[in-house]
C-alpha cells in the first residue's frame, strides 16, 4: 500500500522507490474487513472498484454487527452513516432520548438505513441525490488482503517501482547522525537510500531493531494479546456486514468474502488457553475448514516514535491495535498520507518527524479509545475477563467522553480521528448506555411533531430498503463477481 500510494504521487518526480520484500516471509494476512476510507486509498490511485473487488474476491461492507457485548443475547449493528436527519440542528439521537424517555420502545437502529439494509442482507451504491434516505451512507469492503497484496504489487511495478526480492539480515548507521545509511539482504546485497520505510511487521526491523525506539505498551487497557485465524466454507447467503461476537475471554470474527469466510478469535490468554480458544473457533465455523488455523502473537501498543531519524513505520511496525472495528488498514492510510503530506527533503527537517508523530500518535490514541468503550460499556461480569474491565481505571479522554455521553447525550467532538459521532452513538447505545438526559432544544418541537417527524424516517428507511437489491445479486448485477474455482477442503485437516 505504501509503495503504491508513492509511486502514484510522485510518479512526475525525480524520486526513485525500491520495494524489498521477501516472498519465502508470510504475512499476517488476516486484515480482510475495512473502514470506508479505503475506497478513496483506492480512488486516489485511479483503481477502478469493480476490477479491484474481482480481484481480491471483495463484498461490501455495511458495518459490523456486535453481538453478545452490552448483555448475553445482545445485538446491534455499527454503521457506516447517521441515524436519521437532525432536526432544527440538534442531532437526531436526542429526539429518540426523548421518545425513549415517554415510554416509546423504538430500535435506535429502525432510523439507520445501512442497518437496515445489512440486516436484510441488501445493498447498493450510495445514489447521487444526498437528501434521500438510500443515498446517504458509507461503505467499506470485505476482502482477501493477500490478494489485494498481489493486485498493489502489479499496481506499483506499472508505476516504476523496482521490486527486489531478498530478506532484510543487517543494516548500516552513519556514526554521525545514527540514520540508516543502508540496509544488507541475505544474499550480501548492500541498498542505501535517503529515508527507509519499514513494513516489516511486528519484528521492526528497522524502527526497533536498529534504532530502537521504543514501543508503549497498551496491556493495561486492551490485554487480549493472542489470535487464532482460519478460513471456512461460506454458508447460507453473502451478507454486507463484518461480526464480533464476545466471547469469555476474548471475541470472534466473521468476515463473509466472496469465494469463503474469514474467522478469528482474539483473546486474553491468562483466562484461557491456546487450544481452548483454537477449539472454541473451530467448534462454531459455519463451514468446514479450508486451512489449519494460524497462530498469532501481539502486544497492543505503538512505537514511542512512528518516524525516527530517517525511518516511517508503517502497519504492525508502528503499532497494533486489535482488529474490533477493522481499523489496522485505515492505520496504514493515515500514515501514507500523512508520510505524503509531510515528504521530507535531504535535509530532513526535525519539523516533519515532529509533525508526522504527533498527528499518528492522535490516530492512535483515538482508536484505542473507541475499542476500549466496547469492553467498558457493559452490562456483563460472567467471565474474569468482563469483571476486570468492569472495575478498571480508564484513560482520561475516554472517560470524560463517557461522561458527557452519560450526563445528557453530548459528544466530544474530535478535529481529528476515524470515528465520527455517529460510531459513538452506535456502540454506546447499542451496548445500553443510555444517558439520563437529552439536549433540550429537543423540547422546542412539540410531542407530536416528534412523533410524526421520526415516525417518517423510520417508515421511509424501511421502504428504501424494499427498494434495495439483495446483496449476492447486486455484486453480479454490478459487475463485482470473480470467476474462481470453488475452493477444496485440505484432506487432512488438524486435529484438536
Amino acid at each position: 500500500m505504501t509503495a503504491a500510494g508513492l509511486s502514484n504521487k510522485y510518479k512526475d518526480l525525480d524520486i526513485s522507490i525500491e520495494l524489498v520484500e521477501s516472498d519465502q516471509i508470510g504475512t499476517v494476512g488476516v486484515g480482510e474487513a475495512t473502514l470506508p476510507h479505503i475506497r478513496f486509498f483506492n480512488q486516489a490511485l485511479g483503481i477502478d472498484e469493480r476490477d479491484f473487488m474481482r480481484a481480491t474476491r471483495a463484498t461490501f461492507k455495511l458495518g459490523i454487527e456486535f453481538c453478545d457485548w452490552g448483555a448475553l443475547g445482545d445485538s446491534y449493528i455499527h454503521p457506516f452513516g447517521d441515524y436519521g436527519e437532525p432536526i432544527n440542528g440538534v442531532d437526531f439521537h436526542h429526539f429518540w432520548l426523548r421518545l425513549l424517555q415517554n415510554g416509546h420502545n423504538f430500535r435506535l437502529d429502525d432510523y439507520s438505513f445501512p442497518i437496515l439494509a445489512a440486516e436484510s442482507g441488501k445493498f447498493q451504491i450510495p445514489g447521487s441525490d444526498n437528501t434521500k434516505i438510500g443515498s446517504n451512507f458509507g461503505y467499506a469492503y470485505q476482502f482477501d488482503s493477500t490478494l489485494y497484496a498481489k493486485f498493489l504489487r502489479s499496481y506499483c511495478e506499472d508505476n516504476g517501482v523496482v521490486r527486489t526480492e531478498g530478506k532484510v539480515v543487517d543494516a548500516a548507521l552513519y556514526p554521525e547522525t545514527g540514520f540508516v545509511k543502508s540496509i544488507e539482504l541475505e544474499n550480501g546485497t548492500q541498498i542505501e537510500a535517503d529515508l527507509f520505510i519499514d513494513c516489516s511487521g511486528f519484528r521492526g526491523v528497522l524502527i526497533e531493531q536498529q534504532l530502537k525506539t521504543g514501543y508503549d505498551d497498551w496491556s493495561q487497557w486492551l490485554p487480549c494479546n493472542r489470535a487464532v485465524a482460519v478460513p471456512c466454507e461460506a454458508a447460507g447467503p453473502s451478507l454486507p456486514y463484518t461480526r464480533a461476537t464476545a466471547r469469555p475471554a476474548g471475541w470472534q470474527w466473521r468476515i463473509p468474502l466472496q469465494h469463503r469466510t474469514g474467522n478469528g478469535h482474539v483473546y486474553w490468554n491468562e483466562f484461557i488457553s491456546d487450544d481452548e480458544a483454537t477449539h472454541q473457533l473451530m467448534s462454531t465455523l459455519e463451514g468446514p475448514a479450508l486451512a489449519d488455523p494460524k497462530q498469532l502473537y501481539f502486544k497492543t501498543g505503538k512505537r514511542r516514535k512512528l518516524w525516527n531519524k530517517n525511518v516511517v513505520a508503517i502497519g504492525l511496525s508502528g503499532g497494533f491495535l486489535e482488529p474490533l472495528e477493522s481499523t489496522s488498514i485505515h492505520l496504514i492510510q493515515e500514515g501514507i498520507t500523512a508520510l505524503i503530506e509531510l515528504f521530507p527533503d535531504a535535509n530532513f527537517e526535525g519539523s516533519d518527524a515532529v509533525e508526522y508523530n504527533r498527528r499518528m500518535d492522535l490516530n492512535f490514541d483515538r482508536v484505542r479509545d473507541f475499542l476500549l468503550l466496547h469492553y467498558v460499556a457493559t452490562q456483563r461480569d460472567d467471565s474474569e475477563m468482563w469483571r476486570y474491565f468492569r472495575n478498571m481505571t480508564l484513560p482520561e479522554s475516554l472517560q470524560e467522553k463517557i461522561e458527557a455521553w452519560n450526563a445528557r447525550g453530548y459528544l466530544l467532538r474530535y478535529e481529528q480521528g476515524v470515528f465520527l459521532p455517529p460510531s459513538w452513538v452506535a456502540v454506546m447505545a447499542g451496548q445500553n448506555l443510555i444517558p439520563s438526559a437529552y439536549d433540550r432544544r429537543a423540547n422546542t418541537l412539540s410531542y407530536e411533531d416528534v412523533l410524526r417527524k421520526t415516525e417518517k424516517i423510520r417508515h421511509d428507511s424501511h421502504a428504501a430498503v424494499a427498494n434495495t437489491p439483495d446483496h449476492g445479486a447486486y455484486l453480479d448485477q454490478y459487475g463485482a463477481k470473480a470467476a474462481f474455482e470453488p475452493l477444496t477442503v485440505p484432506s487432512a485437516p488438524a486435529q484438536f
